[in-house]
């Protein structure tokens, strides 16, 4: 019989030491069909990526959101920031994500798959739902990055809510969005990572 993990809690998060997150030195910010190729030459000789959108939020009833405007991608030493609003952009990240054989890993990645589809018109492969691993592993409830983060590494991630509510179709992000967008991603990869290694039942 399988056995059941509580999630851990707010509180229980709160109290632990921060997750050491990515500097602006290893944070890519792509906003050209130039950068785009190039970081598509870095992440095309990767097995795995963390992965992530942003979009724009919407806050009037029945406002359309036309996300997303921004796309991260991360490795276990550099994260990529890639700008949706530039043509040759769209067209690699597409690219990226119909890229057979590596898996792309994140978080509650099913409204992230609609809006791609819907905005991009492809359909990404070999995505893997991190929160269905850890279902499969015991925990009832989705766990999401913070709660793996915190089973996991002890840690716990934090995530700017000015940042999560800010503009993402804004052609100039800010210091503080970079961050934001490229942690998420990173986080996820690591999360991935490590419910690889032997032995790693999550129990921790």
């Amino acid at each position: 019989m399988q056995s059941h993990h509580p999630t851990p809690t707010k509180e229980q998060i709160a109290m632990l030491e921060p997750f050491e997150r990515l500097g602006l030195d290893r944070i890519e910010l792509v906003s050209s069909a130039e950068g785009a190729n190039l970081a598509y030459d870095e992440l095309a000789g990767a097995p795995a990526w963390g992965f992530d959108t942003e979009s724009k939020p919407t806050f009037v009833k029945d406002e359309v959101s036309h996300g997303p405007h921004v796309l991260q991608l991360a490795t276990a030493h550099k994260a990529w920031v890639i700008q949706l609003h530039d043509p040759g952009c769209r067209a690699v990240a597409c690219s990226l994500l119909a890229l057979p054989g590596v898996t792309k890993a994140g978080f509650g990645l099913g409204d992230d798959r609609r809006r791609i589809v819907g905005k991009l018109g492809v359909e990404p492969v070999d995505v893997l739902e991190l929160n269905t691993v850890f279902r499969d592993r015991g925990f009832r409830k989705d766990m999401g990055v913070k709660g793996a983060v915190a089973v996991l590494f002890n840690r716990r991630f934090i995530k700017s809510r000015k940042a999560t509510t800010s503009n993402w179709a804004n052609p100039r992000l800010t210091e503080a969005q970079l961050v934001y967008a490229a942690n998420d991603a990173y986080a996820a990869f690591r999360v991935y990572e490590a419910l690889l290694l032997p032995g790693n039942s999550t129990t921790a």
